[in-house]
């Protein structure tokens, strides 16, 4: 937009030029005050119809015609030198905005303008000369200007191309990363089931065989070896389902989400760990809800935010809570509502017995959330039974 008002502050300037040149009284300049109204008037229509070429050559071609009216030398009236700027002002629009064939026609129309003016006047040839040798600069400059134009549109096109490519190929790596990484968790998983798994399920059988053929005295010791044996098996049996899962959540999940991000969305986020939150005890629940709720908040900024920067930043305080926070900078002052996104993250941290916290600063956006760690006992009771 900047660059419209850029033109018409050239426009102004020139057409107020072209007006001082005459010297005539402005009571006497009806018509040329009208052709100029007309000239702003298609001015302020161009930006409306920026998407149909068609028309905007049209209305520069209108433009031109209406600058050599306005502009035309009446008897004893030598030529404005100002209608030539107006004139270029024209001609570079249309070469920036058009293509050379509709460019041209402006351009044509602008010559024949300029052409009809000197056979009415009669200029001298030094007058001609220094005419013609501006008109040929000129279009060796709009000539010049436009291939350098295309150059550079070229090298906008590649290099959309090549980061569209690259976006592709991080993506394809980051999949293929991850379908590496999954094939190894379940080659480990059927190992663990097949070897541990198997010889724990034996070691079952001969205890059931020894208890039913021991004395006594030594069944009470089988059993608690049994349950010990039973117990080891249960625990490989979990272990091996959480290899087999594909909802990869907890810190690492956090570290990739971010690195994700960061490569294909090209957000910079800045991510702190204050003391004692790598060690804080938390359930396999709590810490997927965290991954979940960072992986929310991370996605709203980029769907309802122009900034291209994030902090998230995890704490305990007093080591009895977990706090994750995170915030980005916002340029607006209006009121925001709780979507889906932040409903569903407050729901699920609130089953998990956390708070959710949202508001909105001078300058920052921020969702806070706080879950209550668990002993550590409890939290290897709930990480071994679920």
């Amino acid at each position: 937009m900047y660059l419209y008002w850029i033109w018409f502050l050239f426009h102004v300037a020139t057409w107020m030029l072209g007006f001082v040149y005459f010297g005539d009284n402005i009571s006497e300049m009806t018509w040329r005050l009208l052709g100029l109204s007309i000239f702003f008037i298609l001015f302020f229509i161009m930006p409306l119809v920026r998407q149909h070429p068609i028309i905007i050559t049209f209305l520069l071609s209108i433009s031109s015609v209406i600058s050599v009216i306005t502009l035309f030398p009446m008897q004893q009236e030598s030529f404005n030198p100002f209608l030539l700027l107006i004139l270029s002002l024209l001609i570079g629009e249309a070469y920036f905005r058009l293509s050379n064939r509709l460019a041209s026609i402006v351009a044509g129309v602008s010559v024949i303008g300029v052409i009809v003016i000197l056979l009415n006047i009669v200029p001298s040839i030094s007058i001609i000369s220094l005419i013609l040798l501006y008109l040929i600069l000129f279009f060796a400059a709009v000539i010049l200007f436009k291939r350098t134009k295309n150059d550079r549109d070229d090298l906008f096109a590649r290099y959309d191309a090549l980061l569209s490519e690259y976006r592709n190929i991080k993506r394809r790596l980051a999949s293929e990363e991850e379908t590496a990484r999954q094939e190894e968790r379940v080659l480990i998983g059927h190992e663990i089931h097949d070897s541990v798994g198997h010889k724990l399920t034996a070691l079952l059988m001969q205890l059931e065989v020894f208890r039913l053929q021991a004395s006594e005295s030594d069944k009470l010791h089988v059993e608690s070896l049994k349950k010990l044996a039973n117990e080891s098996l249960e625990e490989t049996r979990n272990a091996v389902k959480m290899l087999k899962s594909n909802d990869v959540g907890g810190l690492p999940g956090i570290l990739r989400l971010i690195r994700k991000l960061e490569t294909e969305s090209f957000i910079r986020i800045h991510f702190s760990v204050k003391h004692g939150a790598f060690a804080a005890p938390l359930t396999g629940e709590q810490s997927f809800v965290i991954y979940r709720s960072v992986q929310e908040g991370l996605t709203n900024i980029m769907k309802h935010s122009n900034a291209r920067e994030a902090e998230v930043m995890f704490e305990t305080p007093g080591g009895s809570v977990f706090r994750f926070e995170i915030s980005n900078p916002v340029k607006n002052d209006n009121r925001f509502q709780e979507g889906f996104g932040l409903a569903s993250m407050r729901e699920r941290i609130e089953k998990v017995g956390g708070e959710l916290y949202v508001e909105k600063t001078d300058g920052q956006f921020i969702v806070r959330g706080l879950l209550k760690l668990a002993e550590l006992g409890e939290v290897y009771d709930s990480n071994t039974t679920s």
